[in-house]
């Protein structure tokens, strides 16, 4: 029998991650089962990427400390790793979310051990130095998003996404979904024309032991002084701990601002 060439996929997933839970590494596991289990894909990689501070969601607190707790969720993963690029950014990209920088990571000569701090400074300095570049040349690893079915209803937002952007990202890179038995997820692919139009490109896995931790949820546990061990690896929960990050008045942090891509997106409509 002639050996099947497998494709290269490195796994984006992108986010808040306020705080990073074990439900967020879980997705990765779920994810790389299902792609090498079709005998086409072969996972090499995944890459947690947190939102900046200019996504100006309610109760997200400063990329600094979401970046870390990242890095120390990951610090035992062989394959899992965190990438600063858009949590350094000035401004919110949200089309930028797309994969294009991360297919340049694939072809750098030393790739740094997932969990080793960031020297934060440094990076701040170059970060807006970096443009990301056009999508990947063929042979080179292909970069698919991955979330929950949470991620893929937000497409379905007024204003959120710009349809050109859930086009690019759909059509030239892939999603991979993660959602929970009984979910909706493929009768909103349904009702999307442009998830439709693509839905050779969307993977939907589907996890059969229900879990339902949320950072919601974490944050809620946090703020009424609850045990949160075990929804979130143990070195996270030490270092929220140690710098006391979620309270009533962390979660009020960006209360009444509208999200960074309705801004964007409602006044380029307008104008």
């Amino acid at each position: 029998m002639d050996k099947v060439e497998k494709t290269e996929v490195v796994l984006l997933a992108c986010g808040s991650f306020n705080p990073i839970t074990n439900m967020h590494l879980r997705l990765f596991e779920l994810a790389k089962d299902y792609m090498d289990g079709t005998g086409k894909y072969r996972v090499i990689k995944g890459i947690i990427s947190p939102v900046g501070d200019a996504y100006k969601k309610k109760g997200l607190i400063p990329a600094h400390h979401r970046v870390i707790m990242a890095e120390l969720a990951t610090k035992t993963s062989c394959w899992v790793e965190v990438d600063t690029w858009e949590s350094l950014q000035k401004e919110h990209h949200q089309e930028k979310l797309e994969a294009g920088h991360y297919n340049q990571q694939q072809n750098s000569p030393v790739q740094e051990k997932p969990g080793r701090k960031r020297k934060w400074t440094e990076q701040r300095q170059n970060s807006t130095q970096k443009k990301p570049p056009e999508p990947n040349p063929k042979g080179v690893p292909k970069v698919k998003l991955l979330c929950g079915a949470d991620m893929l209803e937000s497409f379905g937002v007024p204003s959120l996404w710009k349809s050109e952007d859930v086009t690019h990202i759909v059509a030239d890179y892939g999603l991979i979904c993660v959602t929970r038995a009984g979910s909706n997820a493929q009768k909103f692919i349904y009702e999307s024309d442009v998830l439709w139009q693509h839905q050779g490109n969307i993977h939907l896995v589907t996890e059969w032991i229900s879990n339902d931790i949320s950072s919601t949820k974490i944050r809620r546990a946090l703020r009424r002084g609850q045990s949160i061990r075990y929804l979130v690896p143990d070195l996270v929960q030490d270092y929220i701990q140690k710098h006391d990050l979620y309270s009533t008045e962390s979660e009020d942090r960006n209360l009444g601002v509208t999200l960074a891509p309705l801004q964007r997106n409602t006044g380029e409509a307008e104008s």
